[in-house]
């Protein structure tokens, strides 16, 4: 059943089956997706291998946002230094290959400038199904790259494409994005405490 199936008749009223919708697509998530996805970001960042993430919309934001937390974040309080860029970041960039080429290209273009074999590419689609999402993993692949897609809904060709599909059983946008920004915040924190001694774990913020 889709959600929401009814309309709701006040803001509190629809948060409260929201939540309920949230929690539901947490529970029916496959949790060991993300345990092969911290495998392969985990051998990347020790070989000093790239990671790179793209998505368009509010998936853009989260691939930004990744930035942030795995560049900064994994590096605190740990030995570890990940080397990570977004994708979906460079404006300048971004349009010109959009308005010189075409929109599908404008991830696959700098993998293709960029990707060395053993990066890790991280998609984050609701759809699983945006052209510029399947060309990026395919340009990645012909790279021998490791590939990672975020999905909701039915998955579309990146959750098949993928090494590994971290899948959000939910046909709710905001449902999807919500999840995948919690993923990406459980990666980059588990990943952190992996290399943090048990004594800054309780004594840190996280």
């Amino acid at each position: 059943m889709t959600f929401p199936s009814i309309k709701y008749p006040a803001p509190g009223a629809y948060f409260t089956a929201y939540a309920a919708e949230l929690a539901r697509a947490a529970g029916a998530m496959d949790a060991s997706s993300l345990d092969r996805a911290a495998g392969l970001l985990r051998s990347a960042i020790r070989a000093q291998k790239m990671v790179y993430s793209c998505g368009n919309g509010g998936s853009c934001a989260i691939s930004n946002h990744l930035l942030c937390d795995f560049a900064k974040g994994i590096q605190t309080d740990t030995e570890f230094r990940p080397h990570v860029a977004s994708l979906s970041a460079n404006t300048e960039l971004i349009t010109a290959i959009a308005n010189d080429m075409r929109y599908e290209e404008v991830f696959a273009y700098q993998l293709n400038t960029l990707a060395s074999p053993g990066d890790v590419l991280i998609t984050i689609s609701s759809s699983g199904d945006s052209p510029n999402i399947v060309r990026a993993i395919e340009v990645a692949k012909s790279h021998k790259m490791q590939t990672i897609a975020f999905t909701g809904f039915s998955g579309g060709r990146s959750a098949k494409m993928a090494d590994v599909n971290v899948h959000v059983p939910s046909d709710n946008y905001g449902v999807i994005e919500d999840l995948h920004q919690s993923v990406m915040h459980v990666l980059a924190q588990a990943l952190r405490m992996e290399g943090m001694s048990d004594a800054k774990v309780a004594a840190a913020k996280f």
